[in-house]
């Protein structure tokens, strides 16, 4: 577009005169010049506003364009960089006529002087002056859809996805936050919708999402960074470019490499009571003791240690299968002899066979050697920390929180083995039922109905121990605000279970009565699978009795390093590794606080991360053993409206959906709503008795969530991997925890 006037610059032309054009429009030139679909246009630069003829010349230029509608929008010379986006800090006007374009140009260059965006310049400590910028112009784009997409995850950082964020319309509304919009992951050109529109029929389909991550990444490669698009989607299809810039701000890129062979899993064994990145402290002191007491309580009992291979990746807690080698192998038959042989089989093989067998050879004993010695040591342990926790010196404590966590350990090796067993008792319960009694149980709660409102499994009111997290980091139930249930009302659901788990035993006798053989290993098996169910929450309860010292432990150490200047904050602690906390102690301190603060933005941005399941794959064998159980344990799939995972607890329930990042969202969630979260602690229980159902992103069969929902009888659907990400507030879904799957109905 040739003209006279100076001010006037094609977009063609305008790659080459960043100073004057600003970044948006310079950006856009060279995209368009490397044969990206951008909107034609022009340039104003700020020696317009002298022209006496500036109507008239922009009435000229937008008929060269094609007149119509178009789009005017700011480009600074400061804007887009990759240090400075100034993002909606200056003015936009769209479907604006060829007469309103004067106005609407000297209203972009008046923003420029604006008291914010003044305030961002000055904060971005950028050269002092007047904050240059030219105006584009654009041809309006008549969307059918629009949005944005990141070729990084914008929390995560992950740069092995693009994020396509989509709106019906213009995508002025997404931009400004009215709407959420319809999201997309893209990984290798596969597009999966990952949080659904306000409109139930969508706004891309699969191929679009992928059609704008590819745009994206174009863009990406052009400039060798990542970066973050507008686009929009006229009404004959034709994807259109309308901004881009480098991302600010953004996390560094994580890997998830598994840390070692093997298949390793982040939602086993302790997996279950950490649901987030865990602090330096608990990471380098707490956790090894308690992984070395977990041992030490095989050893005890079975007379040999099998090493559990554990390891933090990027702070998330995984653990690998045990693969038996040989040499661990030979190291059982010679130093564990009979007994070790004989534990292992009966708890880990034959529960699953002959429950009965199991109990009266092995699980029986190591149950009573809970209850008589273990619990009542790990207690007696407890309450003398308690009476020298606040008076007991820094080292001591030091002594008490790993003596504490040691035998925590201990206990939990316990709960594993005996209490884990009652889900083995459960599943060889449930397929005798299926063949024996199909059709007798209720289709939706069942062979669960018969294990509910057993006497000793009532929930209980917070005894003030329970946790959010096995991190010492995070308050316990006692420091939080207390969460309201209507103990009566969950009082009387524990009976209503009770009646419908008689009433089902009665129906299964009298269909058996006739076939004496069958009633009697029907007997059998209910008695013992009920029996371990009570076991199983009576250990729960009492794991994390000794969290409110380790707390205080914690405290105290922390107050005493920040009264001698190690840091400022006693919470800093928390962010320091265990031999540094020792070398405080014992010697002249060292200044620690710049290295917990940065460890502590680190933990920040990693407990956001969206942490894979599993990483690795077990030898193909064990894999194959793996995959075929999950695959066994999903009976459905997940899809564009659909979310699978683990049935936990048996029903179904619809309700709108309420997400709980943490104890900060406990008091918004209200009586019928649907709990969805990462994962469920002890300290989140009382959400139980208001929630209609319970999804989340991690969990097994062991999980608190499944157990707990079991207990005041609700539906949940656990180790989904995705709800947290693809659900949000309000939305209408119908759990069902018999078929392990969440329907999103709006």
């Amino acid at each position: 577009m040739a003209d006279s006037r100076s001010w006037l610059i094609d977009l063609a032309d305008a790659a080459s005169a960043r100073d004057r054009v600003g970044g948006k429009a310079t950006v856009l030139a060279e995209l368009a010049a490397a044969g990206l679909a951008v909107p034609p246009g022009f340039v104003v630069t700020v020696e317009a506003l002298s022209a006496a003829d500036l109507d008239v010349a922009l009435a000229d230029a937008a008929g060269r364009c094609g007149g119509g509608r178009f789009a005017v929008r700011s480009s600074g010379a400061a804007e887009d960089l990759p240090d400075a986006s100034y993002a909606g800090l200056y003015e936009t006007f769209l479907n604006v006529a060829s007469d309103g374009l004067a106005d609407a140009v000297r209203r972009c260059f008046a923003a420029a002087g604006s008291d914010r965006v003044r305030a961002y310049h000055d904060r971005r400590a950028q050269p002092d002056g007047e904050v240059a910028m030219a105006v584009l112009v654009q041809s309006m784009v008549d969307a059918a859809s629009a949005g944005v997409a990141f070729t990084a995850h914008p929390v995560t950082g992950a740069r092995d996805q693009v994020v396509v964020t989509a709106v019906a319309g213009l995508g002025e509304s997404l931009v400004s936050g009215e709407q959420t919009g319809e999201e997309w992951a893209v990984v290798s050109g596969r597009a999966v919708r990952t949080r659904v529109a306000s409109d139930p029929a969508g706004v891309l389909n699969p191929g679009q999402a992928a059609e704008v991550a590819d745009l994206a990444e174009r863009v990406a490669a052009h400039y060798g960074r990542p970066q973050d698009i507008e686009w929009a989607i006229d009404g004959a299809e034709r994807l259109w470019l309308l901004q881009a810039r480098p991302m600010t701000a953004l996390p560094d890129a994580v890997s998830w490499d598994p840390p070692g062979p093997g298949l390793w899993m982040r939602n086993f064994r302790l997996g279950e009571w950490l649901p987030e990145a865990v602090t330096p402290l608990f990471g380098t002191w707490l956790l090894p003791e308690i992984e070395g007491g977990y041992l030490d309580g095989m050893h005890t009992t079975i007379g040999v240690r099998v090493p559990f291979r554990w390891a933090l990746v990027n702070d998330w807690y995984y653990t690998a299968t045990p693969v038996p080698s040989p040499r661990l192998l030979a190291t059982v038959i010679v130093r564990g002899r009979v007994r070790a042989m004989k534990t292992l089989f009966y708890a880990l093989i034959q529960v699953g066979r002959d429950p009965a067998a199991a109990d009266r050879k092995v699980l029986s004993g190591l149950h009573r050697y809970w209850r008589d010695v273990q619990l009542p040591c790990y207690r007696a342990l407890v309450a003398a920390a308690q009476a020298e926790v606040d008076t007991a010196a820094p080292a001591r404590l030091a002594q008490v929180a790993a003596a504490i966590a040691r035998e925590a350990g201990t206990y939990m090796w316990l709960l594993a083995i005996v209490g884990g067993s009652a889900w083995k008792m459960e599943a060889r319960l449930g397929r005798f039922c299926r063949k024996h009694l199909a059709g007798v149980l209720d289709p939706v709660g069942g062979v669960q109905v018969l294990l509910r409102g057993l006497p000793g499994t009532e929930p209980a009111a917070p005894t003030g121990h329970e946790v959010q997290s096995l991190d010492w980091y995070h308050p316990i139930a006692a420091e939080l605000p207390p969460i309201g249930a209507d103990q009566a009302a969950v009082g009387t659901r524990h009976q209503e279970l009770a009646d419908e788990r008689a009433a089902a035993e009665a129906t299964c006798r009298g269909v058996l009565a006739d076939r004496p053989r069958l009633l009697a290993a029907f007997d059998a098996l209910l008695r013992v699978a009920q029996r371990y169910a009570v076991i199983r929450e009576e250990q729960a309860r009492d794991f994390t009795v000794g969290w409110p010292v380790l707390r205080a432990c914690a405290a105290r150490i922390g107050q005493h390093l920040a009264d001698r200047n190690v840091f400022e904050n006693p919470q800093d602690v928390h962010f320091c590794a265990r031999d540094e906390v020792a070398a405080a102690i014992a010697a002249a301190p060292a200044h620690l606080a710049a290295p917990a603060s940065a460890r502590q933005a680190t933990w920040e941005q990693r407990r956001r991360l969206a942490a894979p399941v599993t990483l690795g794959r077990a030898p193909r064998l064990i894999g194959d053993l793996i995959d075929n159980a999950v695959r066994a344990a999903r009976s459905s799939e997940p899809g564009p409206d659909a979310i699978a995972g683990h049935p936990a607890s048996a029903g179904r329930a619809t309700g709108p959906v309420r997400i709980v990042h943490g104890p900060a969202d406990f008091a918004a969630f209200t009586q019928g709503e649907v709990l969805v979260a990462r994962a469920t602690s002890p300290a989140w229980t009382p959400l139980f008795a208001r929630a209609a159902a319970v999804v989340t992103d991690g969990g097994t069969l062991a999980a608190h969530a499944s157990l707990v929902a079991r207990e005041y009888g609700i539906p949940a659907v656990v180790g989904t991997g995705e709800a947290t990400m693809r659900l949000r507030d309000g939305q209408i879904v119908t759990v069902d925890g018999t078929a392990g799957s969440v329907t999103i109905s709006a």
